[in-house]
């Protein structure tokens, strides 16, 4: 197995639109590509996973660990042709001061090999002094080589080649120019989901075009195969019988989910029933939902006026519907959603109102405490670490709310609680994943079942 990681010296550099064409170009030649990202992230994972035709997964030594990201990317890279890292952030940037979650912690706990994505705008001879400094900060990992990206054309290659092969060992492996094909319009929390941009497959074959260009393809496949060998992962347990129905909100409002939380999902016995919250009518027959992240506010005229599903949705969770929402998931679950002057009905099964900010109000890991109101937790005092990305604020909330968390870092609703709990909805601002020893899909599904039994017992008492 071959593999590599694709980082940089900040954000917004140009990995993502580097690392998908390179996908798309290695899946073109036939190669089976497993595409990975580092961090908590679901937008990159989308464009990456549609470029290799094969599922993107997340690595993230904050809430999964050492020994678990190792497993992870064995489990995943197993028989494939080359794995490939897209990193978050800059190279050596991370929660941790010491490192310990950086993009260059993982690439020396896979023993991967870093080629660069260099933001070359406006830059010429410190393009050395960067990449010097990228390459030396820490002596246990190696940088392999260098893209040079936003080129302005050949005059400014020339420099920066000459100053990159003079004053470092990094070779250049190619330059990309500027195209306003290859930019993935960025959004408030980045770049616009491939699951609303209609246009996805003709930008991942510029991004590819591109790459196959101004870089060069074999270079990059020499170095993938200096990476470190793989022991592969022992199988897991087959999965039990479906027994439960589980509703899972996908369409272009939200589409946030890990892959190893659906995976938890099929482990635990539940059978996955996709709902469409602007095409369906009403709520199909489900024992428990699930709302992940998206952007509601974008499709906030279509939500508002899908009212007959708004209405089943609402009738349900009176019902006594077991739902956990995220994030969007809960700007969808509450009364009205308001963004750039306007605003527009939602579910109102919340006793809130949502409101959109200019600027983010929660972004990064949260570290969250259970409390006793918690539905399904593991108990009062539990520890959650998460993350959160959102721009919104609850309104008008009902004072006599109960939440299932104490905030101990992040923002939260109020920035001293999160997890509102209603009948027996769960809706938090904060992303959880089935790792790192937070299982909590399988809690979920236990008490979606206990729902499901007391129901069972009181149709049968009548």
């Amino acid at each position: 197995m071959s593999g590599l990681l694709i980082s940089a010296a900040w954000r917004s550099s140009g990995k993502t639109t580097v690392a998908t064409g390179l996908v798309a170009e290695l899946a073109g030649r036939g190669l089976v590509v497993q595409p990975f990202k580092k961090g908590p992230d679901y937008i990159d994972p989308q464009w990456l996973g549609l470029a290799a035709g094969r599922t993107c997964r997340n690595l993230d030594l904050h809430l999964q660990g050492d020994a678990e990201v190792a497993s992870h990317w064995a489990m995943h890279s197993a028989g494939v042709d080359v794995a490939v890292v897209e990193g978050n952030l800059g190279l050596h940037d991370g929660l941790d001061l010491e490192g310990s979650d950086s993009n260059a912690a993982l690439a020396r706990k896979l023993q991967l090999p870093v080629v660069l994505v260099l933001n070359s705008r406006g830059m010429a001879r410190g393009a050395a002094a960067l990449l010097h400094g990228l390459a030396t900060f820490d002596p246990t990992i190696r940088v392999a080589g260098v893209i040079l990206n936003r080129v302005s054309g050949a005059r400014h290659e020339g420099k920066l080649r000459a100053a990159i092969e003079r004053y470092t060992r990094i070779p250049v492996l190619g330059a990309i120019g500027e195209d306003p094909r290859l930019g993935v319009v960025e959004r408030h929390l980045g770049l616009v989901p491939a699951f609303e941009a209609g246009d996805a497959m003709a930008r991942i074959a510029a991004m590819r075009e591109a790459v196959c260009a101004g870089v060069d393809v074999d270079a990059i496949l020499a170095i993938a195969r200096t990476a470190a060998p793989v022991a592969p992962a022992p199988p897991g347990p087959p999965a039990p019988p479906s027994r439960l129905r589980i509703g899972i909100a996908r369409d272009r409002a939200f589409g946030f989910y890990y892959p190893d939380d659906i995976d938890a999902f099929r482990a635990g016995g539940a059978e996955l029933v996709a709902v469409d919250t602007l095409r369906d009518r009403r709520l199909p027959e489900v024992d428990g939902l699930f709302i992940g992240g998206g952007f509601p506010e974008v499709l906030g005229e279509e939500l508002a006026a899908n009212g007959e599903f708004r209405a089943s949705l609402r009738d349900a969770i009176e019902a006594g519907l077991p739902v956990y929402a995220e994030c969007g998931g809960l700007m969808y679950l509450a009364r009205s959603l308001s963004w750039r002057g306007r605003t527009w009905e939602m579910v109102g099964a919340l006793p809130a109102d949502v409101v959109m900010h200019a600027k983010p109000v929660g972004k990064g890991y949260v570290r969250l405490v259970e409390t006793g109101d918690h539905p399904w937790g593991t108990g009062e005092g539990t520890v959650v670490r998460a993350h959160e990305f959102h721009y919104s604020t609850l309104a008008h909330a009902d004072p006599g709310l109960r939440y299932a968390f104490r905030v101990e870092r992040g923002a939260g609703t109020d920035g001293r609680r999160d997890g509102i709990v209603h009948r027996n909805v769960l809706a938090t601002y904060a992303h959880q994943r089935s790792a790192g020893g937070n299982d909590w899909v399988r809690r979920f599904l236990a008490h979606v079942a206990g729902r499901k039994a007391v129901r069972a017992a009181a149709a049968a008492s009548a």
